[in-house]
């Protein structure tokens, strides 16, 4: 069982977790029986000596030197079918939040609030799963003024079925009341890991870590305006765990292509991936491929080494989002074998866009 960083670093308070201890402290034996256990629910409490397991049968406490390994795993299943399509919308939003890393996180009830200085709409919006705990009209209130104070825009990530309408949603309609605009209509897709992985067409060697390095985030900075930003670097590097996937280009490079002699070299990659892990899944994002390099399969073979090292991780999900006017990726991630689960639309207050 591939196991997290003890104790527990990597693994937020509320996250469903499968942990195997020993029944007896380190260096005795159990007096019959077998000598380890695996507690599965939801880790409810950490501290400098022990964790807190909610289990189906109550609480369990754990020491932290009887522990062998641990992980976190998916959340129960809310509906029947194929574990990838079983989550519900608000499942998948709150699974997929994590792996898009933010600056500043708040609460406000069961919402969460966003910001990461302006980049991206993921990393400065509302992710609103369940309940604020106040009154509807107050929380939006509640969220104007929290974006007012920090020079942004207010605005909100809102999941539905593919094709809703956010004014059959209580807050979406309550946002179009204040005259909120809708925009960046995105399809959430979903797949097993082993599928994707079993679609990869080959390809140049694929260079895959945990950490991003200067290399990966130096061609990063490139794909879009802010990316090089220190915000831009907490976003991407943000998520609970992360797999860092590259392709660099060989020897020999022709000048026309416009590269540095560093990419001439082969040190800087000419194709970007990224998995953010988190509840059990790999969200995959931030996929780019040089443009002198594009059309030769790069990015299908990037994203399904991914899956395998994600599989080979005992990550057996994977996310991603890609907004419903972009026909190439939409046609290269459904070719690779992801299904389309669900939409989300971004609702942003008057002066915002």
């Amino acid at each position: 069982m591939p196991s997290v960083p003890t104790p527990f670093d990597a693994v937020h308070i509320g996250a469903r977790v499968v942990v195997r201890s020993r029944l007896a402290p380190a260096g005795e034996a159990p007096h019959d029986g077998p000598s380890m256990t695996d507690t599965v629910g939801t880790l409810v409490a950490r501290d400098a000596t022990r964790v807190v397991v909610a289990t189906r049968h109550g609480d369990v406490s754990i020491h932290l030197d009887r522990i062998v390994a641990a992980k976190e795993i998916p959340p129960r299943p809310s509906r029947r079918g194929a574990a990838h399509l079983a989550p519900t919308v608000s499942d998948l939003q709150r699974i997929s939040g994590p792996s898009w890393g933010a600056l500043e996180r708040e609460h406000l009830g069961d919402w969460e609030l966003r910001a990461s200085a302006g980049y991206t709409q993921r990393g400065n919006s509302v992710l609103p799963g369940g309940d604020p705990g106040i009154p509807l009209t107050d929380a939006v209130d509640a969220i104007e003024r929290w974006y007012a104070v920090r020079g942004l825009p207010a605005r909100v990530q809102l999941g539905g079925p593919i094709g809703f309408d956010p004014a059959g949603d209580p807050l979406g309609a309550e946002l179009l009341r204040r005259n909120w605009s809708v925009g960046s209509l995105t399809l959430c897709l979903t797949a097993p890991t082993e599928r994707i992985a079993s679609a990869d067409p080959g390809g140049a060697d694929v260079i895959v870590s945990a950490d991003a390095g200067p290399e990966w985030l130096e061609a990063h900075a490139t794909t879009r305006s802010g990316a090089g930003t220190p915000a831009a670097v907490a976003v991407i590097t943000g998520s609970p765990r992360h797999l860092f996937g590259q392709i660099r280009p060989g020897g020999g490079l022709s000048q026309k292509l416009g590269l540095r002699d560093a990419d001439a070299a082969g040190t800087t990659p000419i194709a970007l991936a990224r998995l953010g892990i988190a509840h059990g899944w790999a969200g995959l994002g931030a996929v780019w491929t040089h443009p002198a390099y594009r059309g030769r399969g790069h990015a299908a073979h990037l994203t399904a080494r991914l899956a395998a090292a994600a599989r080979e991780d005992g990550i057996h999900l994977m996310h991603l989002q890609v907004e419903a006017d972009n026909a190439t990726a939409l046609a290269l991630y459904e070719r690779l074998g992801f299904d389309q689960h669900s939409s989300y639309v971004y609702l942003t207050a008057p002066g915002g866009n």
